[in-house]
């Protein structure tokens, strides 16, 4: 699959997965309250099998945003570990990254979208993101201690 690039300002957003820094996703996610305790293969294989999104820094090539997307790119998608860093946050940068990828052109028809957060709420709603309309529907399979037992 090709990749997509969009810019805005001092920054740019890439779906390029040889782009990511692993490594500073990783970091991130291990302070984060949804993935602490994240192995680093872990995020690896995560980032590998999904749709990718990073921010960056012009000139520099800095990553300082991240999202990724795991689809099937004709019926669902899931959008998870949205990070901007803190020292970039405030400058809509979250806003334009869930925008881009929520109008990613193989992501468009598709009828179902799904995400959580403790605390963006706001900053989804602004994409069409709302409750679940039917929460009696949806089931979930969760293991918060998989990370601390290791996976395979």
């Amino acid at each position: 699959m090709d990749f997509h690039e969009w810019t805005r300002g001092d920054f740019i957003i890439s779906t390029d997965r040889a782009r990511v820094d692993v490594e500073v996703v990783h970091r991130f996610l291990q302070s984060s309250y949804w993935a602490a305790g994240i192995p680093l293969e872990l995020v690896r294989r995560a980032v590998e099998n999904s749709l990718p999104f990073g921010l960056y820094r012009l000139g520099t090539g800095e990553q300082v945003g991240f999202a990724r997307v795991v689809t099937d790119f004709a019926t669902f998608a899931y959008l998870a570990d949205v990070f901007i860093a803190e020292a970039v946050r405030g400058q809509g940068l979250g806003r334009w990254l869930v925008e881009t990828l929520v109008g990613h052109p193989e992501l468009q028809g598709l009828r179902r979208w799904l995400l959580a957060t403790r605390d963006a709420h706001s900053l989804y709603a602004q994409q069409g993101f709302t409750p679940l309309k039917a929460p009696e529907r949806f089931m979930e399979k969760w293991d918060p201690e998989v990370y601390r037992r290791g996976s395979r």
